[in-house]
C-alpha cells in the first residue's frame, strides 16, 4: 500500500505540490456514504415503503445526487460507497480501527444498496470494495485522473479527504456551499494537504478511533510539522523537537521516541491507498443518459411520489455528457 500524501522535506511556504496538466474538464468525486448518513440521521424514520422497510436514507441521498447532477451537470462523475461498514484492511493492520462504531443496522446496510442502484439507474458511474474505503477508491480515481489531466473535486465534508487536493483541485462540501482549494486548506485544518496523514498520526482521530501520541494535541502536532514538514523529517530529528516553540517541548522528544511504532502504524491507517484496485479509469466515468426503466423500479419499490420522478425526468432531457 502507499498513501497518496507527498513526502515533503521543507516546511511552507516552501512546500507547493507540482501543478497539474492543464484542462477545463473536472473529474467529480463524491463520497456517498457522507450523504446517505446525513439522510438516515435528519429525515424521519418513519419514512417507508410498502412492506415497512424505511426508505429515509435513499430517499435523501437519491434527492441530494439528482440535485447535484442536475445543478453541476458534470461530464466526469463517480460515486464511491464503503461496501463494508465494519471492516476494511485497516481493521487487519490493527483491530481497533473504527471499533466505537456501532455495527449498521440491517435497514442501512439495505439502503446503501439501493442508493448504489439508485446511482448506476441515474447513468453515473459506481464503485466500493470489500476491502478498501471509499476514500481509497477517491485517492485511486484522483491519482488516475490527474495522469489523465483531469483535476479533481472531491464532494464530501471528510476532512480526511483534503489529503488528496493538489494545485487545481477542490474539497467541495456541497450540503454545507463550502470548496476549499489547495492553499486555503491550511487555514480550515492547521497543515497542508501533504500533511494530513501525518497530522492525524500525531495528534489522532477519535471518529476513527485512532489514539495518536499520547500528550501530542492538535496545536502541537501542527507545530511539528510547520517546523519539521513531515513526520518522517521529525522521528530523523528527534533530538531538535526541543526547539519548536511548544509546551512541554524539552520532554517531547522522549515521549515521540516512546510511541514511534505507534504514530508510524497510525499513519498507515491515517494515509488513504492510492493504488486501490479500480474497476474503471477516471476517463470512464463520463455521465451516461439515465436508465429511466431502472429508475421508476427504484421508486416504485420505495414507495417514492412524483417530485423525484420528475427530477430524474429532467435529467434525462438533459442527455449524456458530450
Amino acid at each position: 500500500m502507499r498513501a497518496c500524501a507527498t513526502t515533503c522535506r521543507q516546511a511552507p511556504p516552501a512546500w507547493r505540490c507540482p501543478p497539474e496538466a492543464d484542462g477545463a474538464q473536472v473529474l467529480y468525486l463524491i463520497d456517498a456514504s457522507v450523504y446517505v448518513f446525513r439522510a438516515w440521521f435528519s429525515l424521519p424514520d418513519d419514512m417507508v415503503d410498502g412492506d415497512g422497510n424505511p426508505v429515509n436514507a435513499l430517499f435523501g441521498f437519491a434527492r441530494f445526487l439528482a440535485d447535484f447532477v442536475e445543478e453541476v451537470r458534470p461530464e466526469y462523475i463517480a460515486v464511491a460507497f464503503d461496501e463494508s461498514l465494519a471492516s476494511s484492511f485497516r481493521n487487519e493492520i490493527y483491530p481497533a480501527y473504527k471499533a466505537n462504531r456501532d455495527p449498521a443496522p440491517p435497514e442501512l446496510v439495505r439502503q446503501f444498496r439501493q442508493c448504489r442502484a439508485f446511482t448506476r439507474a441515474l447513468g453515473l458511474a459506481e464503485c466500493a470494495s470489500p476491502l478498501y474505503e471509499a476514500d481509497d477508491l477517491i485517492g485511486a480515481l484522483v491519482v488516475d485522473g490527474r495522469a489523465r489531466g483531469l483535476p479533481a473535486t472531491i464532494v464530501s465534508r471528510d476532512k480526511d479527504l483534503a489529503q488528496l487536493l493538489s494545485a487545481k483541485d477542490t474539497l467541495w462540501d456541497y450540503a454545507g456551499r463550502r470548496r476549499l482549494g489547495y492553499e486555503q486548506i491550511p487555514e480550515a485544518y492547521g497543515v497542508w494537504p501533504e500533511q494530513i496523514a501525518d497530522f492525524l498520526a500525531l495528534a489522532g482521530d477519535a471518529v476513527d478511533n485512532i489514539p495518536g501520541v499520547p500528550g501530542v494535541g492538535k496545536k502541537t502536532a501542527a507545530a511539528l510539522l510547520g517546523h519539521f514538514g513531515s513526520l518522517d523529517v521529525l522521528y530523523a530529528n528527534l533530538d531538535r523537537v526541543c526547539d519548536v516553540p511548544v509546551r512541554g517541548a524539552v520532554k517531547l522528544g522522549a515521549r515521540l521516541e516512546q510511541h514511534r511504532e505507534a504514530a508510524m502504524l497510525a499513519r498507515r491507517l491515517t494515509a488513504i491507498a492510492c493504488d486501490a484496485p479500480l474497476e474503471f479509469r477516471s476517463g470512464e466515468a463520463r455521465r451516461r443518459g439515465p436508465d429511466m426503466d431502472a429508475l421508476h423500479e427504484v421508486c416504485d419499490t420505495a414507495g417514492f411520489g412524483t417530485a423525484l420522478r420528475r427530477q430524474c425526468d429532467r435529467i434525462a432531457s438533459l442527455g449524456a455528457a458530450n
